[in-house]
């Protein structure tokens, strides 16, 4: 659309008609299509866990729909029982104590963090985005009206940015820094005395963070998760925390989500989400209660899957000439570079990018994987391990094939 189409002219807003559709979302709906169509696909793409969400937490919410109580409105914010086990739960994993006032449900992660965006900033206020990044982030903060700032890390830092990188990228104009560990796309996990780092330089100099915990259970190793406002308690008055049962319960179609901040913050956030959306499903409220209040048995399980699949398909990856993949400590996504392949011929091409690269892998292999331009960093390939071993080894498998034909 032409710069000089006048608003009566234009038929989608500026703002709305400049968001980028989610490229794991993209990737994963291209290839469900291609497999219900026929083909023998394996999808890389979405950051989905195979695993069914454990029954305890289908059975509460069976019960809940049977309850006339939850087929009414209900508080905007959340359910006050579930606002309370959060709290409880966020005590007991991460060492940080909240009120219930501190807390707003969210209709999944992705709406807690456009929703803590919406509250805090305004327009031209800048946030340092470490890349790579999640792809919704940036939008994001767009969409809230802010400027998202890059700040760059590569393989060769385990894709951890440093104090010095974020005070390089700081202005006038910046008000919060974005922090993720453990990490999507990367699995990087930040360790203790490194997120302390961080988190004292934002409160030297007066700045907000949100920190996204998703993925807090998903560590292996020696890795450790820390949650920032418990590490440093002086930043708790400017710090927002995003989770949600998604990746933990295996509950990513559910769509529960929290935020959790400073009440005057939490309070325009709510008032914020009782006009878009009013109160999360209470059904799947319900079912977010159980998840949070039980143990952790089912997450073990998981984890222990997890783990198991990122030492495959970092040791097969890595058998692959021209591909190098830092070991993930975090989540459940390797993220190589395979910038050493590009330009090189593949059955008869030569991608020049990993977006042609991810193209020919896709047409050529079958496998869907993510490019690294979706993620602010071009050279690399995404790939979620949350899917089934066998599935997993084969669509490896045929990846060795096919970049082990690359040729000059």
């Amino acid at each position: 659309m032409s710069a000089a189409t006048s608003p009566s002219e234009r038929r989608v807003s500026a703002r709305i008609g400049a968001i980028s559709e989610s490229a794991t979302l993209a990737v994963d709906a291209k290839a469900k299509a291609l497999k219900a169509a026929g083909r023998p696909v394996i999808g890389f793409g979405a950051g989905e866990p195979d695993f069914p969400t454990p029954g305890y937490i289908v059975d509460a919410a069976v019960e809940a729909c049977r309850n006339p109580k939850y087929h009414r409105y209900t508080p905007a914010g959340g359910l006050p029982e579930l606002k309370a086990a959060i709290a409880e739960k966020t005590l007991r994993d991460s060492g940080y104590q909240v009120d219930v006032s501190q807390i707003l449900v969210t209709n999944g992660g992705k709406q807690a963090i456009y929703e803590a965006f919406a509250a805090i900033l305004d327009p031209g206020d800048e946030v340092i985005v470490p890349a790579p990044y999640w792809t919704t982030y940036p939008e994001s903060i767009r969409l809230a009206g802010g400027v998202p700032v890059e700040v760059v890390a590569d393989e060769t830092t385990g894709y951890q940015v440093s104090v010095e990188q974020l005070e390089a990228a700081r202005t006038e104009r910046t008000k919060v820094v974005l922090f993720v560990s453990p990490s999507n796309p990367t699995g990087a996990v930040y360790s203790e005395a490194d997120a302390k780092a961080i988190g004292e330089w934002a409160v030297e100099h007066g700045l907000w963070v949100l920190t996204d915990e998703i993925y807090e259970h998903l560590v292996y190793g020696t890795a450790k998760f820390t949650s920032l406002p418990a590490l440093v308690p002086a930043l708790r008055e400017k710090c927002i925390v995003v989770n949600g049962v998604a990746k933990t319960y295996a509950m990513t179609g559910w769509r529960v989500g929290w935020l959790i901040g400073p009440k005057d913050v939490v309070k325009a956030a709510t008032n914020l989400q009782s006009h878009a959306t009013s109160n999360v499903s209470n059904v799947a409220q319900i079912a977010a209660l159980a998840a949070v209040s039980g143990n952790l048995d089912a997450v073990a399980e998981m984890r222990t899957a997890f783990d198991r699949r990122r030492q495959t398909i970092v040791r097969m990856l890595n058998e692959i000439d021209g591909v190098l993949c830092p070991e993930p400590e975090g989540a459940f996504y390797a993220y190589p570079s395979v910038k050493a392949l590009l330009g090189k011929e593949i059955r008869g091409k030569r991608p020049a990018t990993s977006v042609e690269l991810a193209a020919l892998i896709l047409d050529e292999a079958e496998v869907a994987v993510v490019p690294g331009e979706a993620f602010g960093t071009p050279g690399y390939l995404r790939l979620s391990y949350a899917l089934g071993d066998e599935d997993l080894v084969e669509g490896v498998s045929r990846l060795q094939k096919l970049l082990g034909e690359a040729k000059d």
